[in-house]
């Protein structure tokens, strides 16, 4: 609760977890159903109670597709989560437009990190 007696929106919990180094994520208390990007609602059966988990940040890449700029080329890839979650973000190493589907990777949240600097590494590279 903050000085108005209201939570902070699942959102802020989210990013002030990545900004603290934890890519956190939500669990139905109901349904036990895997919650990402977190909600107010549970979007698989409609309750309220969902808690806050910590993820490993462990996951394999799902699909991937590099985008092309004059500033250079960025991949963006869909990662599933070994939590059951899915998400969109870049993986980052030496080799970034070689990620291929299937590879398994792991988040880089070093202290600071925001929604927009999240990144992911291969696991062989760590």
């Amino acid at each position: 609760m903050n000085e108005e007696g209201f939570s902070p929106s699942p959102a802020a919990v989210y990013r002030e977890g990545l900004a603290a180094g934890q890519l956190r994520y939500q669990r139905c208390l109901f349904c036990a159903a895997t919650v990402f990007f977190p909600r107010v609602i549970c979007p698989h059966c409609g309750a309220d109670r969902l808690e806050w988990a910590d993820s490993e940040g462990m996951g394999t890449i799902y699909s991937t597709t590099t985008t092309r700029s004059r500033d250079g080329d960025r991949n963006i890839a869909l990662i599933d989560l070994d939590e059951g979650f899915r998400m969109m973000c870049t993986v980052r190493d030496e080799i970034e437009h070689e990620v291929r589907v299937g590879e398994q990777v792991v988040a880089v949240i070093p202290i600071g990190t925001t929604a927009e600097s999240l990144s992911f590494r291969r696991r062989a590279h760590i």
